[in-house]
Protein backbone atom coordinates (compact mmCIF):
# COMPACT_ATOMS: atom_id res chain seq x y z
CA UNK A 1 0.00 0.00 0.00
CA UNK A 2 1.37 3.55 -1.25
CA UNK A 3 1.58 6.12 1.52
CA UNK A 4 0.50 9.65 0.99
CA UNK A 5 3.18 12.23 1.28
CA UNK A 6 2.37 14.52 3.70
CA UNK A 7 3.19 18.33 3.63
CA UNK A 8 4.76 20.65 6.90
CA UNK A 9 1.55 20.99 9.68
CA UNK A 10 -0.29 24.42 10.22
CA UNK A 11 1.75 26.18 12.94
CA UNK A 12 -0.66 28.34 15.80
CA UNK A 13 0.61 30.16 18.42
CA UNK A 14 -1.57 33.03 21.00
CA UNK A 15 -0.75 36.84 20.65
CA UNK A 16 -1.66 39.43 22.84
CA UNK A 17 -3.33 40.74 19.59
CA UNK A 18 -5.29 37.43 19.23
CA UNK A 19 -4.18 33.89 17.99
CA UNK A 20 -1.61 33.58 15.01
CA UNK A 21 -1.77 31.16 12.52
CA UNK A 22 1.31 29.89 10.11
CA UNK A 23 -0.32 27.56 7.30
CA UNK A 24 1.06 25.58 4.34
CA UNK A 25 -0.10 26.74 1.01
CA UNK A 26 -1.51 23.27 -0.28
CA UNK A 27 -0.90 24.47 -4.02
CA UNK A 28 2.89 25.58 -3.38
CA UNK A 29 5.39 23.37 -1.62
CA UNK A 30 7.38 26.79 -0.46
CA UNK A 31 4.13 29.38 0.06
CA UNK A 32 3.07 29.77 3.62
CA UNK A 33 -0.23 32.22 4.92
CA UNK A 34 0.22 33.87 8.01
CA UNK A 35 -3.35 34.30 9.59
CA UNK A 36 -4.53 36.67 12.91
CA UNK A 37 -7.25 35.53 14.04
CA UNK A 38 -8.52 33.90 10.78
CA UNK A 39 -7.88 36.84 8.77
CA UNK A 40 -5.20 36.54 6.21
CA UNK A 41 -2.72 38.76 6.51
CA UNK A 42 0.35 37.85 4.57
CA UNK A 43 1.64 34.96 1.95
CA UNK A 44 5.03 34.73 1.45
CA UNK A 45 6.96 31.95 -1.38
CA UNK A 46 10.36 30.91 0.44
CA UNK A 47 11.64 29.30 -2.86
CA UNK A 48 10.65 32.45 -5.16
CA UNK A 49 10.08 35.18 -3.19
CA UNK A 50 9.73 37.32 -6.41
CA UNK A 51 6.36 35.47 -6.77
CA UNK A 52 3.31 37.11 -4.37
CA UNK A 53 0.27 35.96 -4.11
CA UNK A 54 -1.90 38.19 -2.84
CA UNK A 55 -3.54 40.95 -5.38
CA UNK A 56 -3.25 44.21 -3.35
CA UNK A 57 0.61 43.03 -2.68
CA UNK A 58 1.36 43.01 -5.97
CA UNK A 59 -0.03 46.21 -6.98
CA UNK A 60 2.17 47.51 -3.62
CA UNK A 61 5.25 45.42 -5.49
CA UNK A 62 4.33 47.57 -8.81
CA UNK A 63 5.20 50.40 -6.44
CA UNK A 64 8.42 49.50 -6.12
CA UNK A 65 9.38 48.64 -9.46
CA UNK A 66 8.26 52.01 -10.32
CA UNK A 67 10.26 53.89 -7.48
CA UNK A 68 13.65 53.51 -9.76
CA UNK A 69 15.30 51.76 -12.71
CA UNK A 70 15.04 47.68 -12.28
CA UNK A 71 17.63 46.60 -9.63
CA UNK A 72 18.56 49.92 -8.08
CA UNK A 73 18.54 49.26 -4.43
CA UNK A 74 16.16 51.58 -2.55
CA UNK A 75 16.23 52.44 1.13
CA UNK A 76 12.37 51.42 2.43
CA UNK A 77 10.63 52.04 5.32
CA UNK A 78 7.94 49.36 5.89
CA UNK A 79 5.10 49.93 8.43
CA UNK A 80 3.22 46.95 9.30
CA UNK A 81 5.54 43.57 8.97
CA UNK A 82 3.34 40.16 9.11
CA UNK A 83 5.48 37.53 7.18
CA UNK A 84 7.76 40.45 5.30
CA UNK A 85 6.27 39.74 1.59
CA UNK A 86 7.44 42.76 0.44
CA UNK A 87 10.40 43.15 2.16
CA UNK A 88 11.70 39.86 0.32
CA UNK A 89 10.25 40.81 -3.25
CA UNK A 90 12.44 43.70 -2.31
CA UNK A 91 15.46 42.51 -1.19
CA UNK A 92 15.74 39.65 -4.30
CA UNK A 93 14.20 42.57 -7.14
CA UNK A 94 16.27 44.95 -5.78
CA UNK A 95 19.53 43.89 -4.40
CA UNK A 96 21.41 45.70 -1.99
CA UNK A 97 18.15 47.70 -0.86
CA UNK A 98 18.26 48.72 3.20
CA UNK A 99 15.13 48.58 4.63
CA UNK A 100 14.07 48.78 7.93
CA UNK A 101 10.42 46.86 9.59
CA UNK A 102 8.24 48.30 12.49
CA UNK A 103 5.90 45.77 14.06
CA UNK A 104 4.15 46.06 16.57
CA UNK A 105 3.52 42.22 17.85
CA UNK A 106 6.78 40.63 19.42
CA UNK A 107 4.83 37.04 18.40
CA UNK A 108 4.71 37.43 14.59
CA UNK A 109 8.10 38.92 14.88
CA UNK A 110 9.29 35.62 16.57
CA UNK A 111 6.88 33.52 14.79
CA UNK A 112 8.23 34.92 11.22
CA UNK A 113 11.93 34.84 12.14
CA UNK A 114 11.71 31.09 13.01
CA UNK A 115 9.62 29.36 10.90
CA UNK A 116 10.01 31.80 7.82
CA UNK A 117 13.21 32.74 6.92
CA UNK A 118 14.31 35.77 4.95
CA UNK A 119 16.23 35.51 1.72
CA UNK A 120 20.19 35.20 2.66
CA UNK A 121 22.05 38.30 2.38
CA UNK A 122 18.78 40.54 2.93
CA UNK A 123 19.59 43.68 4.50
CA UNK A 124 15.78 43.46 6.19
CA UNK A 125 16.03 44.92 9.59
CA UNK A 126 12.72 44.29 12.18
CA UNK A 127 12.00 46.40 15.02
CA UNK A 128 9.27 45.37 17.34
CA UNK A 129 7.87 48.85 18.28
CA UNK A 130 4.78 51.37 17.22
CA UNK A 131 4.93 52.04 13.36
CA UNK A 132 3.67 55.87 13.78
CA UNK A 133 6.09 56.68 16.55
CA UNK A 134 8.98 55.16 14.75
CA UNK A 135 7.95 57.63 11.60
CA UNK A 136 7.75 60.64 14.34
CA UNK A 137 11.05 59.81 15.77
CA UNK A 138 13.19 58.94 12.54
CA UNK A 139 15.47 61.73 10.69
CA UNK A 140 14.17 63.13 7.69
CA UNK A 141 14.76 62.70 4.23
CA UNK A 142 15.88 58.77 4.72
CA UNK A 143 13.49 57.24 2.31
CA UNK A 144 13.16 56.83 -0.67
CA UNK A 145 9.56 54.77 0.14
CA UNK A 146 7.65 53.82 2.63
CA UNK A 147 5.24 51.45 2.98
CA UNK A 148 2.50 51.77 5.26
CA UNK A 149 0.66 47.86 5.64
CA UNK A 150 -0.63 48.36 9.09
CA UNK A 151 -3.36 46.32 10.55
CA UNK A 152 -5.01 46.11 13.98
CA UNK A 153 -6.93 42.40 12.97
CA UNK A 154 -8.95 43.30 9.85
CA UNK A 155 -8.82 47.24 9.93
CA UNK A 156 -6.29 50.06 9.58
CA UNK A 157 -5.74 52.07 13.21
CA UNK A 158 -6.74 55.50 13.38
CA UNK A 159 -3.85 56.91 14.16
CA UNK A 160 -2.36 55.78 10.79
CA UNK A 161 -4.89 57.95 8.60
CA UNK A 162 -4.83 61.49 9.64
CA UNK A 163 -3.14 64.43 8.05
CA UNK A 164 -0.54 64.79 10.87
CA UNK A 165 0.85 61.36 10.05
CA UNK A 166 0.36 61.88 6.24
CA UNK A 167 2.62 64.48 7.03
CA UNK A 168 5.13 62.82 9.09
CA UNK A 169 5.60 59.99 6.40
CA UNK A 170 5.96 62.97 3.76
CA UNK A 171 9.24 64.66 6.06
CA UNK A 172 11.33 61.26 5.84
CA UNK A 173 11.20 60.96 2.55
CA UNK A 174 13.80 61.93 -0.03
CA UNK A 175 12.60 64.42 -2.24
CA UNK A 176 10.20 62.78 -5.07
CA UNK A 177 10.11 59.58 -2.66
CA UNK A 178 7.02 57.69 -2.79
CA UNK A 179 4.39 56.71 -0.09
CA UNK A 180 2.19 54.07 -0.27
CA UNK A 181 -0.56 52.53 1.87
CA UNK A 182 -2.59 49.76 1.76
CA UNK A 183 -6.32 50.04 3.27
CA UNK A 184 -9.64 48.02 2.76
CA UNK A 185 -12.70 50.00 2.27
CA UNK A 186 -16.36 48.58 1.03
CA UNK A 187 -19.67 50.64 -0.08
CA UNK A 188 -19.75 53.90 -0.01
CA UNK A 189 -16.51 54.00 0.29
CA UNK A 190 -16.17 57.12 2.16
CA UNK A 191 -13.10 55.86 4.46
CA UNK A 192 -11.34 55.43 1.13
CA UNK A 193 -12.36 59.06 -0.04
CA UNK A 194 -11.46 60.52 3.14
CA UNK A 195 -7.79 58.71 2.44
CA UNK A 196 -7.61 60.48 -0.80
CA UNK A 197 -8.86 63.51 0.60
CA UNK A 198 -5.74 63.41 3.68
CA UNK A 199 -2.79 62.75 0.85
CA UNK A 200 -3.95 65.43 -1.05
CA UNK A 201 -3.65 67.71 1.26
CA UNK A 202 -0.05 66.89 2.31
CA UNK A 203 1.64 65.34 -1.29
CA UNK A 204 2.03 67.44 -4.54
CA UNK A 205 0.10 63.90 -7.06
CA UNK A 206 -1.37 61.39 -5.42
CA UNK A 207 -3.49 57.87 -7.37
CA UNK A 208 -5.43 55.02 -6.44
CA UNK A 209 -5.18 51.42 -6.99
CA UNK A 210 -8.23 49.27 -6.80
CA UNK A 211 -9.81 46.42 -8.62
CA UNK A 212 -13.45 47.68 -10.37
CA UNK A 213 -15.98 45.63 -8.71
CA UNK A 214 -14.52 47.91 -5.25
CA UNK A 215 -14.33 50.83 -6.84
CA UNK A 216 -18.14 49.94 -7.96
CA UNK A 217 -19.06 49.55 -4.39
CA UNK A 218 -20.17 45.97 -5.31
CA UNK A 219 -17.87 44.51 -2.71
CA UNK A 220 -15.91 44.93 0.02
CA UNK A 221 -11.77 45.28 -0.90
CA UNK A 222 -8.03 46.47 -0.93
CA UNK A 223 -7.48 49.99 -1.99
CA UNK A 224 -4.05 51.52 -2.44
CA UNK A 225 -3.23 54.57 -2.72
CA UNK A 226 -0.06 56.08 -3.73
CA UNK A 227 1.40 59.36 -3.32
CA UNK A 228 4.48 61.64 -3.84
CA UNK A 229 5.83 65.46 -3.89
CA UNK A 230 6.95 64.58 -7.82
CA UNK A 231 5.01 63.35 -10.71
CA UNK A 232 4.30 59.59 -9.93
CA UNK A 233 4.77 57.06 -12.87
CA UNK A 234 1.37 56.45 -13.44
CA UNK A 235 1.19 55.34 -16.96
CA UNK A 236 3.46 52.35 -15.87
CA UNK A 237 1.53 52.21 -12.77
CA UNK A 238 -2.14 51.03 -14.81
CA UNK A 239 0.15 49.28 -17.54
CA UNK A 240 0.91 46.50 -14.19
CA UNK A 241 -2.56 47.17 -12.99
CA UNK A 242 -4.20 45.75 -16.20
CA UNK A 243 -1.63 43.34 -16.93
CA UNK A 244 -2.62 41.14 -13.53
CA UNK A 245 -4.54 38.42 -13.39
CA UNK A 246 -7.05 40.15 -11.26
CA UNK A 247 -6.73 43.48 -13.27
CA UNK A 248 -7.04 47.09 -11.20
CA UNK A 249 -8.05 50.42 -12.94
CA UNK A 250 -6.12 53.76 -11.56
CA UNK A 251 -7.90 56.55 -10.74
CA UNK A 252 -5.65 59.99 -11.12
CA UNK A 253 -6.21 63.24 -11.85
CA UNK A 254 -10.07 64.11 -12.99
CA UNK A 255 -11.19 60.47 -12.00
CA UNK A 256 -9.71 60.74 -8.68
CA UNK A 257 -11.32 64.30 -8.09
CA UNK A 258 -14.47 62.26 -8.96
CA UNK A 259 -14.13 59.80 -6.77
CA UNK A 260 -12.98 62.16 -3.88
CA UNK A 261 -16.01 64.23 -4.58
CA UNK A 262 -16.50 66.44 -1.36
CA UNK A 263 -14.55 64.30 1.33
CA UNK A 264 -12.55 66.15 3.31
CA UNK A 265 -9.16 65.26 5.05
CA UNK A 266 -9.01 63.74 8.28
CA UNK A 267 -6.93 65.15 11.20
CA UNK A 268 -6.38 63.34 13.90
CA UNK A 269 -9.06 64.75 16.19
CA UNK A 270 -11.49 63.43 13.89
CA UNK A 271 -9.73 59.79 12.79
CA UNK A 272 -11.49 56.31 13.01
CA UNK A 273 -10.60 53.28 11.76
CA UNK A 274 -11.48 51.91 8.37
CA UNK A 275 -14.32 49.43 8.72
CA UNK A 276 -14.73 46.32 9.66
CA UNK A 277 -15.28 43.37 6.65
CA UNK A 278 -17.97 41.75 6.25
CA UNK A 279 -19.35 39.04 8.43
CA UNK A 280 -18.18 35.86 7.63
CA UNK A 281 -15.76 37.32 4.79
CA UNK A 282 -13.22 35.44 6.14
CA UNK A 283 -14.11 31.59 7.49
CA UNK A 284 -11.56 29.77 9.66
Amino acid sequence: MSRTRRGPAAISEPSEHGLLEVVPDADRPGGWTLRVDGTPQSHVDLDDPATIHFEYMRRLASVVDAAAPPGVPLRVLHLGGGALTLPRYVAVTRRGSAQQVVELDPAVVALVRRVLPTPRGADIRVRVGDARAAVESSGPARYDLVVTDVYGGSRVPAPFTSVEFAGQTARVLRPGGRYVANLADGAPLNFARGQVATLRAVFADVCLLAEPGVLRGRRYGNVVLVASSAPLPVAELASAAARDAFPARLLHGEELDRFTGGARPVSDAEAVASPPPPAGMFPG
